[in-house]
Parts: structure tokens; C-alpha cells; sequence
């Protein structure tokens, strides 16, 4: 699905749009329930979000999507595909209403966008050759070695890479690309998300996926911990939408674990840290 205009996603009727960078109550979400749709911005990285066969946004984060929307009142989930380096400059621009692409919740990007809590807490995994050759485990092993790594666009993984000394990463377009690169030689290893490297590997007879681990930075645990994002002028949105992820978590994440286990997601992947938490 092309990118779509951005008419109708601005505050309702004729008040200013707010100033970049100026977190306000907002109103979006009232006009949201008026047109009974909403427009998510997605980037192509299964399971987390991505389109499917069927025109449809599919993988974790439309999937609660779809169930949070519903019960604020709004039927329709409509996607909007672009690269993952586009979503913040595409959700900034009104090209869509909310980032649902498991988009990593960092200080850098909080300066951005408001998070919602984190819906998932994810270990780094490499995909490398057939039963591993270089025993790669961490990044450290990385750079010791003296190996050649490659991440994808935008992935959290090139600045954990680049935070254990290794000056040069090939950035790759996705996962897919980086199994290419591995078993091609190109590359000894290509760093991703747990989940999308097994998913990735799972076909292939060529490439294997190591242990997952915690990626570590300034001797300080990196969390890969994932959520929705909203423009900073609607706080409003968000705590309403995170009030009904809350509500997702109770009873040991028992409901949120339907919606995103058919996805791969396992209750070691759950997590109650906060937005405020990681966005320091």
C-alpha cells in the first residue's frame, strides 16, 4: 500500500497543529472514534509487523493493535508500509497516526515521539554460518576476531555493535538480505532481534542462529524493549492506549500472550518495565 495523504489526521477542527517537540493532551483520538479508523505506520520485519497476503497489517504489534483500537472505540486498522527509518519522520508528518512496528523505546527516540510501555523485551541474536565456525556468541566476540557483521536499516543492534568497537557495519535492508550476506561470505555474522533471526533461519539448510543474549553497553544491560509511538501532541492517545495495554499484561500477561503468541512471542519475552523507565 502506497503512502497515503495525511488530510483528516491533524487536531480537530480549526485549532493549531501544535509545535514540534510540544507534548499536549491532544485530540486525535476523538476524531479517530468519529471515523472509525486509524492509519498505523509499519515497517516490513516479520513477526512484528509487516503486510500479509491478504492486503492486511499483520505480526505482534497490529495484532494488539487491532484489539486496543477496538476497545477505544475505533473498528478499523488500516497500514502503512514504509521503511523503518521512516517512521518517526512519517508519524511526525501525519502520514499515519501511530508507529505499530515493535519500534525499540530509546532516550534518543523519546526526545521524538511518546511511548507507550514496552510490550516486549527482546535478546539479540546472530545469524551465522551452519553450525557456527567462528564460535560467535557476542558482540565482543565480534571485535576481537576481527569479523565482518552487518545489522539492518535503523536497528538498535549497529549502535551495540558500534558501542563494543567494531567501526564497520554493513547495513543491510532486513533480515532476509543479511541471511543472503551470511551465507554468501560476505559477512561472518548479521545481528538482529531473537525473534526475527529464528524466523529467518527456520528454511534455511545454510545459515544456523546463535544463543540469544543481552547486549551490553557501557557495562550497563541494553534492553531491546519494544512499544508503540504517538506524535508528542497527543498524550491523550497514548495514556489511553496504554491504559488498555495495562489491562492486556494482568494475570501474567495471560491475554497478551494470545494476541502475540501465534507470532513467536513467549512469556520470557513479556516485560512490566516502563516508557519512563527507558526513555531515562
Amino acid at each position: 500500500m502506497s503512502l497515503s495523504a495525511a488530510g483528516g489526521l491533524g487536531a480537530a477542527g480549526c485549532s493549531r497543529v501544535p509545535d514540534d517537540g510540544k507534548v499536549l493532551g491532544g485530540s486525535l483520538l476523538d476524531t479517530l472514534r468519529k471515523q472509525g479508523s486509524v492509519k498505523i505506520g509499519i515497517a516490513s520485519e516479520p513477526p512484528f509487523g509487516y503486510v500479509g497476503d491478504d492486503g492486511q497489517a499483520t505480526g505482534e504489534a497490529p495484532a494488539i493493535a487491532r484489539v486496543v483500537f477496538k476497545r477505544l472505540g475505533i473498528d478499523d486498522v488500516e497500514p502503512v508500509p514504509v521503511d523503518f527509518g521512516a517512521l518517526i519522520p512519517g508519524l511526525k508528518a501525519r502520514q499515519f497516526d501511530v508507529v505499530s512496528a515493535g519500534m525499540y523505546i530509546n532516550p534518543v527516540r523519546c526526545e521524538q515521539v511518546l511511548f507507550a510501555d514496552p510490550d516486549y523485551l527482546m535478546l539479540d541474536s546472530f545469524i551465522v554460518r551452519k553450525g557456527n565456525p567462528h564460535g560467535i556468541r557476542t558482540y565482543d566476540d565480534v571485535k576481537k576476531k576481527g569479523l565482518k557483521l552487518a545489522s539492518g536499516k535503523a536497528y538498535a543492534q549497529i549502535d551495540y555493535a558500534k558501542a563494543a568497537g567494531i567501526k564497520d557495519v554493513l547495513v543491510l535492508p532486513d533480515q532476509v538480505a543479511g541471511l543472503d550476506a551470511v551465507a554468501q561470505g560476505r559477512v561472518d555474522a548479521f545481528a538482529g532481534t531473537r525473534i526475527t533471526v529464528k524466523s529467518a533461519v527456520e528454511s534455511s539448510g545454510r545459515v544456523s542462529a546463535t544463543e540469544p543474549f543481552q547486549p551490553v553497553v557501557d557495562g550497563a544491560p541494553a534492553y531491546g524493549a519494544g512499544g508503540f509511538a504517538f506524535r508528542q501532541s497527543e498524550k491523550n492517545f497514548r495514556d489511553a492506549f496504554n491504559g488498555e495495554l495495562l489491562k492486556l499484561k494482568k494475570d501474567d500477561y495471560r491475554e497478551l500472550l494470545r494476541i502475540v503468541g501465534p507470532f513467536g512471542f513467549v512469556r520470557a519475552d513479556m516485560t512490566d518495565l516502563t516508557a519512563k523507565e527507558l526513555c531515562g
